[in-house]
Parts: structure tokens; sequence; C-alpha cells
């Protein structure tokens, strides 16, 4: 269960960039002081301002924490009217946020643990602040990404810069052809090298995961992507059944091992 403090916060848009038509790159800072902890696989809740459609807050992945320059990015695809008045935001808006939330990956205890981070489309978000705490704890990470094609692929170049990054497309424009579960480097990973996977993505495919993780018995974690309004446990419409009851994915999430979900 979630026990780390949380902050209501006023942070300033210090860049926007457009990574792909439809997506957008926030990074935002607080000018007066430093950012709170926030773990790999949390996530905040977005004040949508302007938007007389958008009542409540939008929940979005925590895709990186610099530290340095004190700055939270967040990878928002406007797919709706909330998270499309979030990509025509500009650099100096105020964005009000509530930080951090849920319930993040298990990080490692050992430099001797290997990490397979296994994302598609905008479920990649959470992975890069992920593989570069593993990295900052001395654990090298290993990417799969998949897509349908080269051009849906997102932050390459930066997750290269943190790890070992290996590609899936759907049309082969990119990596290799097919499904993430279909890459050869699956052959290589297996219990005797103390893998761990962690996943996020659409449904089917964090499904497919889990499963060939548990055939090869290693322990698997996924970041679920349910609809959540208030981030708190309060509004029920994130439950999901576990192997524990109907849980709300916002408060006991949103990342899960695999384990205790029933899929």
């Amino acid at each position: 269960m979630d026990k780390m403090k949380k902050y209501i916060l006023d942070l300033v848009v210090r860049h926007i960039t457009q990574p792909r038509p439809g997506y957008v790159l926030l990074q935002l800072t607080d000018p007066e002081r430093p950012l709170p902890a926030m773990l790999p696989g949390q996530f905040v809740e977005v004040r949508v301002d302007g938007s007389p459609t958008t009542f409540l807050r939008r929940p979005i992945s925590i895709n990186f924490v610099d530290r340095e320059a004190n700055e939270l990015w967040l990878l928002v695809h406007a797919v709706g009217d909330g998270t499309r008045a979030l990509a025509q935001l500009q650099e100096g808006a105020v964005v009000n946020i509530v930080a951090p939330l849920g319930n993040g990956f298990t990080l490692p205890t050992t430099t001797s643990e290997r990490y397979l981070l296994v994302g598609g489309g905008v479920g990649t978000a959470p992975l890069l602040y992920m593989g570069q705490e593993l990295l900052s704890r001395g654990c090298r990470p290993v990417f799969l990404l998949g897509a349908r094609s080269a051009q849906d692929l997102l932050q390459l170049e930066l997750f290269r810069a943190i790890g070992d990054v290996y590609v899936t497309t759907e049309d082969g424009s990119e990596g290799e052809r097919g499904f993430v579960t279909q890459h050869s480097l699956w052959a290589d990973v297996d219990a005797t090298q103390q893998w761990r996977i962690c996943t996020c993505g659409p449904k089917p495919m964090m499904v497919a995961v889990s499963r060939l993780a548990r055939e090869k018995g290693l322990p698997c974690e996924a970041s679920l992507e349910n609809l959540m309004a208030c981030g708190l446990g309060a509004c029920l419409c994130c439950v999901e059944d576990t192997t524990e009851g109907h849980v709300c994915v916002c408060k006991e999430g949103p990342v899960f091992n695999v384990e205790k979900l029933k899929w």
C-alpha cells in the first residue's frame, strides 16, 4: 500500500516538445523548492484548466524525474478533451498536480539482478524513469519496446542512453517484425540469470508478457492503465479483480505482481 506523502503542487512548464504527432512531452519544474521523492511506476493527477468538458483530473505516468534540473517529465497522449488541453499548454504555464500517487515497480536489492523492461505504445513512458533508477543502482536495464511501426516508437534515443534497447514493430520497419513476445531476445532470458520483468502497455500485450514470464519461471510486474479519476481510491472507477479481491488500481497499484492478477 502506498504510504508516501502526497503533495499538491503548482509546477511551471519549462519546456514542451512534440516527440511525434499526437504526443507532447511536458517538462515541469518547481521554481521555489526541490521536487518531492517519486518512485518509478508511480503517477500524478493533473488538473485540467480551460476545458469546459473536463471536470476530473487526468492520471499521467511519471515519465522521468531529472533531479539536477529539478524537472518532472510527463508524456501525454492527446486523445480526449482533457489531454488535448494539456497538449496545448505553453511554456511558462502553471500546472496543478497531485503527486506522487500509487505504488511503483520493485527496485533491486543487489546489482546481480537483471531487469527486462517491456513496453508498448505510450506504455513505454514509465519505463524510462525505471531504467534510469536501475542504472543509478548499478543495474544496466534491457528494454524491449514494441509498436505498430517505426514512427510509433517514442523516446528511443533516451532509452538507448540508459540501457540496451531491442525493438519489435508489427510491420517490420524497425527491429524485428512481430510482437514483443516474439522477439528473439527471449531465448536468452531465463530464471538462471535472475531476470525480473516489468511491463506496461496495452492490456493484451501485458497479458502475453505475463504468461511468457510464468512459463519461464520469472517474476513479473505489470503497470495497469485502468481508468482512474480520483487517484486516491475513493471513486472506485479503477477497480481490478485480483486474488486478494477487488482493489483500486490507483491505490493498490498501478504496479502489481502478475501472480495477483486474474489474467
